[in-house]
């Protein structure tokens, strides 16, 4: 055999080399060369995992990726992959995908464990209740930035999905819109969750097996995290990174019933008098300035 022909290779051999590639280089190369390789491309073994999420890295966000037809793009790889899986898709790991993409994987993926699907506008309640029925395998989720999931989605996976560990319920910085010029659109900025307690209740009350929680921005109260630090007492990393209605002296009293808790990753802002969230400012000796003065006597 000719050794610069990779045509003849057994399919093992061919199937062993394409795992060692990442996701993009086997899209963009062995897929395209010919028929054979393109069929053990789509091999179940090599489909156990899709992560797009180091190709979403590498590129800076973009108003593009908030268009109707680059969801539509990812979409149609979510589907493909899901088919190529055979059902043993584990792990998803992509962005702005809509409902259409997350019911066909729920109805196929029963085995589902990891769900990250940070910044899809169009992933609705309505998709997540079937993964909540039919993914009770499901042990991380990510839905960061995602604003038509509501309470109602963490009260479905909390009560289904009972071996869920990690979950990352991220807002974008609300306070200061001018951070995403260019890359989200303004009118989804506006759509922000306001229900930051509700959303506390849901996941205090349904998500007892919670190790990793993160809820930057979120506009939780003090009594959203005292629910959150009477039920999930396994947690271990919780990151209040810009919940500006919690204090220092707030989030140390509720979290010291954390007995499992490793690392806490607090607020770091603060609000003037009157409550001016759009002049908010961060300082990097927030437990210092917190502690010298009684932002609640600040807070009308």
């Amino acid at each position: 055999m000719d050794r610069s022909d990779w045509g003849g290779l057994a399919p093992e051999i061919l199937i062993n080399i394409v795992s060692r590639l990442t996701i993009q280089e086997r899209w963009l190369g062995p897929m395209f060369v010919r028929k054979s390789w393109l069929n053990v491309c789509r091999d179940p073994y090599l489909w156990s995992i899709f992560d797009l999420e180091p190709w979403f890295e590498s590129y800076p966000e973009s108003t593009r990726f908030w268009l109707p037809e680059f969801e539509e793009k990812v979409d149609s790889m979510v589907r493909s992959i899901v088919d190529w899986s055979n059902g043993g898709l584990t792990e998803i790991r992509v962005r702005h995908c809509s409902d259409h993409a997350l019911s066909y994987a729920a109805d196929r993926c029963s085995n589902l464990q990891v769900l990250a699907i940070g910044s899809s506008p169009n992933v609705t309640d309505a998709s997540m209740k079937k993964i909540a029925f039919r993914c009770k395998s499901l042990k991380e989720l990510d839905i960061s930035y995602c604003h038509e999931i509501s309470h109602e989605s963490l009260v479905m996976i909390g009560r289904n999905c009972t071996n869920l560990m990690t979950l990352k319920r991220n807002l974008l910085d609300w306070s200061d819109t001018s951070l995403y010029i260019g890359s989200v659109p303004t009118e989804y900025l506006d759509t922000c969750p306001q229900d930051g307690d509700v959303e506390a209740d849901a996941i205090g009350k349904h998500m007892s097996n919670l190790e990793h929680l993160e809820l930057q921005f979120s506009r939780l109260s003090v009594k959203g995290l005292a629910s959150i630090c009477e039920g999930c007492l396994k947690i271990e990393y919780l990151d209040l990174f810009g919940c500006v209605h919690l204090s220092s002296r707030e989030v140390a009293s509720n979290v010291s019933r954390l007995k499992f808790l490793k690392e806490v990753k607090k607020p770091d802002v603060y609000v003037p008098r009157g409550g001016d969230v759009a002049q908010m400012e961060r300082y990097g000796h927030w437990r210092l300035y917190d502690e010298r003065f009684d932002i609640q006597s600040m807070r009308f």
